[in-house]
């Protein structure tokens, strides 16, 4: 088993990073009252996204595709109603038509692909590129769509191909996939032990004990609740069993009314499988007020536990209806104030692991999950000033596949260590979940302008370098 190695002085010393500014903490050059001019001129050189030639390694076909999709996910009527406007069209054409239409088309610009060899050929093709693939399996359940426990078995059938999928291929070297919870404990429960955890703490040993077979009794639930938790807790040691030491299983957060149960069955499986390196990771949502306190919670709670945490740091995607929900039940409001706010929060908990890591590389590991280009400027700033090894494992970049090629690609020919979040399956299986992920990112995917610029800049010249070959030139499309 392996032992602390943070002290108890070093812990308080994190912790009073997240009360004496966000953003100066650790290397005192980039201030709140800072213009942007002034933060650029302590970035890498090297590291910029204004090069169209980051998108060279792109076929024409996936350039103009990418455009054409890029310029309706710009339009905010289509973005905000496009699981109606898609069910409409889906209602219309029928199921067969509707995915001849979308297979070329979105379907193809952000999904991996349905069959053994569509998933493989882009694979390939993103290893050729020099990034890596995180699988995504498009399941998820929110309040009221609960399916049951045979469902529940269903998903978990699912997750475990997906673990054997990541691990069998020679994709990564380093092999990563995603996990929602809610694919395998029912939304409602993980309310209910919200709710329990607000007034009482459970023991993780006790839950590492149930996801072992021991029949548990939980404060608080009722029989029927206790036995689904208890089924749940072993499915999640099943995924634990097939993935240690061979994939590394990020789970996502979702919304503040089931987070803390989250959180729990996360840490638990931490404390089981993540004795000896990071193989189960949790995620925390800088847009939220409170993250900062849960990610140092979340690095006290592995030093007295001591086992090793990994760490998947986001922005968070479900702003609008986190505010609609507090101000329908009173409550004050969970998301931070501003953009502005949100940066500082994100670039603070940067700090924080960046730090750990430049200490103890092998206890702690992070990918800084991100589309925005000045966190990942500063990610790669700060790597540097801390001699952290860019490809070494302990420090990763992650982007929605599909979306920010311009600077996923950038960083991999930089030597960093880059994934892609990549969902697969037929386009029935996928829709919801893409669906809901245009939802939440709606203001990325308005926001691609300079994504959008980019690519028409290189097609633009292509068609140039085309029209001279035409004339006699010598280089061809």
């Amino acid at each position: 088993m392996m032992t602390s190695r943070l002290s108890l002085h070093h812990f308080l010393t994190l912790r009073s990073l997240c009360t004496t500014g966000p953003r100066t903490q650790a290397s005192g050059q980039l201030k709140r009252s800072s213009s942007r001019a002034a933060q650029a001129d302590s970035l890498p050189v090297m590291l910029t996204f204004e090069d169209p030639s980051a998108f060279r390694v792109k076929t024409f076909r996936e350039l103009v595709r990418a455009l054409g999709v890029f310029q309706l996910c710009s339009v905010p009527i289509l973005v905000n109603n496009c699981g109606k406007l898609m069910s409409i069209a889906q209602t219309l054409l029928g199921k067969r038509s509707f995915s001849i239409v979308i297979r070329p088309s979105v379907y193809a610009q952000f999904v991996a692909g349905e069959s053994d060899r569509e998933i493989a050929q882009s694979m390939e093709k993103m290893s050729s590129l020099g990034l890596r693939p995180m699988l995504a399996v498009p399941i998820e359940e929110d309040l009221g769509e609960s399916s049951g426990e045979r469902q529940y078995d269903q998903n978990l059938a699912s997750m475990l191909e997906c673990v054997n999928m990541s691990h069998s291929n020679a994709w990564s070297k380093d092999p990563m996939m995603q996990l929602k919870i809610t694919a395998l404990i029912s939304p409602e429960l993980c309310v209910k032990l919200t709710s329990i955890l607000s007034e009482q703490q459970y023991d993780l040993n006790l839950l590492v004990r149930a996801m072992e077979g021991e029949p548990i009794s939980f404060p608080g639930l009722l029989e029927i609740e206790n036995e689904h938790f208890l089924r749940g807790l072993q499915r999640l040691n099943k995924i634990g069993e097939a993935s240690a030491n061979r994939v590394r299983v990020l789970v996502d957060a979702e919304y503040t009314y089931i987070n803390p149960a989250l959180s729990l069955v996360t840490m638990a499986m931490m404390k089981k499988f993540n004795q000896d390196s990071a193989w189960i990771w949790n995620t925390y949502q800088c847009y939220l007020k409170e993250s900062q306190s849960l990610l140092l919670e979340a690095v006290r709670l592995s030093i007295n536990e001591s086992f090793c945490l990994g760490v998947k740091l986001v922005r968070g995607a479900y702003m609008d209806k986190e505010r609609n929900l507090a101000k329908k039940k009173g409550r004050s409001d969970p998301v931070h104030e501003s953009w502005e706010h949100t940066n500082d929060s994100y670039n603070g908990s940067l700090d924080i692991v960046l730090k750990l890591i430049s200490q103890d590389p092998q206890r702690y590991r992070i990918i800084v999950a991100t589309h925005n280009e000045m966190s990942v400027q500063y990610a790669a700033l700060r790597i540097g000033e801390l001699g952290i090894d860019r490809d070494g494992g302990s420090v990763c970049f992650g982007q929605l596949l599909g979306m920010c090629d311009h600077v996923s690609l950038t960083l991999a020919q930089q030597g960093y260590s880059v994934y892609k979040s990549v969902p697969y399956g037929s386009v029935n299986d996928t829709l919801p979940y893409l669906v809901r992920r245009a939802q939440e990112n709606r203001t990325v995917l308005q926001g691609i302008r300079k994504e959008r610029d980019l690519l028409r800049r290189e097609v633009r010249r292509r068609i140039m370098q085309r029209l001279k070959w035409q004339r006699g030139g010598e280089e061809t499309i």
